[in-house]
């Protein structure tokens, strides 16, 4: 259990992708984190981009700050797009960033990283759908499985979940 007393983001919205969200979530709760799902509201529930499991935001982004987690998880799907809109999902992503903790995004996850202002300047990887987004935000796009720059860690697509949940626990142990 290499994760007991670490504190844990994982965020969820409309359209999130089931794997990206459920497997790192699973990971981090059987090495010891406190994993708390935060959406756009608290209590909403989401449905998953393959309407496949629902799954329910504990808190709000607006209810948080970065001072109460050790490090929050951004999975892809089509929720990133819609995550990036709120403020309280950037600043929780920008301030984690800027306080040295770890963020860790996988796929469609990137997106909220550019919005929180973050990726300048980081080698990162993702959806192939958003290499250009992440380029044009002053990233080095690299065509890896998954790998960690800083306090960021980069997962490319669902097929890299095992090595992306690797980094993750890596970095946060």
């Amino acid at each position: 259990m290499g994760l007991q007393g670490k504190k844990i983001a994982v965020l969820v919205g409309p359209g999130y992708e089931d794997l990206e969200f459920w497997v790192p979530l699973m990971r981090l709760q059987e090495e010891g984190a406190e994993v708390t799902v935060v959406g756009i509201h608290a209590d909403e529930t989401y449905d998953s981009k393959s309407g496949g499991l629902k799954a329910t935001a504990q808190v709000g982004a607006a209810q948080v700050s970065a001072d109460q987690f050790d490090g929050v998880v951004v999975p892809g799907g089509w929720a990133p797009d819609k995550l990036r809109r709120y403020e309280g999902v950037c600043r929780l992503v920008r301030e984690t960033y800027e306080q040295g903790k770890i963020v860790a995004s996988i796929c469609h996850g990137g997106l909220v990283l550019i919005s929180a202002g973050i990726v300048k300047g980081h080698r990162v990887t993702g959806s192939e759908g958003i290499k250009d987004d992440l380029v044009n935000a002053g990233a080095t796009w690299v065509d890896e499985s998954a790998f960690r720059d800083g306090n960021q860690i980069w997962g490319r697509v669902v097929a890299d979940i095992p090595n992306f949940c690797r980094e993750l626990i890596q970095a946060l142990e």
